[in-house]
């Protein structure tokens, strides 16, 4: 798990604090995370960010800092720093989570999980990956 190589990217350089502070998007709010830069940080269109986050496209663009687009950047992250955690590298951490199939899971993806809302479920997983690394 999570042993794939990301090519170096500016919002990916300094770990995962480095990571949300790219997210964070001030224009919008205080503590408001930007679906663009989540999209093109993860290499996914914005139309699939909405499809994942279950809102129309047009949210993304017009309403970036609702409740619900914010909650699934939010949940999404909750599993990449779990992931970043377990395997040191947010590059390595975001492959993972878009590409690995999970065999306990019917060989779905945490991204697809995440998208189901299955967020606990994965970092129930992650974290016993942990600790049969640790123990």
């Amino acid at each position: 798990m999570l042993t794939a190589a990301l090519q170096p990217s500016p919002a990916l350089s300094h770990g995962f604090d480095g990571f949300i502070a790219f997210l964070h998007d001030p224009q919008a709010g205080a503590s408001t995370l930007s679906p663009k830069r989540f999209s093109d940080v993860l290499s996914i269109d914005l139309q699939t960010l909405a499809t994942q986050a279950h809102v129309h496209r047009n949210t993304i663009h017009r309403a970036p800092a609702s409740e619900s687009v914010q909650k699934f950047l939010r949940e999404a992250l909750r599993v990449l720093r779990a992931a970043t955690d377990l395997c040191g590298d947010v590059g390595r951490a975001i492959f993972w989570y878009r590409n690995e199939p999970l065999p306990p899971f019917g060989y779905q993806t945490a991204e697809q999980l995440v998208t189901q809302g299955r967020t606990d479920d994965v970092l129930r997983y992650v974290e016993s990956l942990e600790a049969g690394a640790a123990g």
